[in-house]
């Protein structure tokens, strides 16, 4: 189990196993909701393909295609 403190202006740090289980790092965005039950769960919000534009780099001079006329599926 692990555990955090808040700070006084409601801050927490999230244990460095619980970051790394859950696949975020520094600038994430984390989604937390609560259930009917009480339960609080936290997880690492999802990004759009739109989102993750100009993320990577491409090599030499590969000719680029917008996000918006890739489909998915194509082959």
């Amino acid at each position: 189990m692990s555990e955090a403190t808040l700070t006084s202006k409601g801050q927490i740090t999230i244990p460095a196993d619980i970051r790394k289980a859950m696949g975020v790092t520094a600038q994430d965005r984390i989604v937390f909701t609560r259930l009917d039950d009480g339960t609080i769960v936290m997880r690492a919000k999802t990004r759009s393909v739109l989102e993750l534009r100009g993320m990577l780099r491409r090599e030499g001079d590969a000719p680029s295609v917008p996000v918006e006329k890739m489909r998915i599926g194509r082959d």
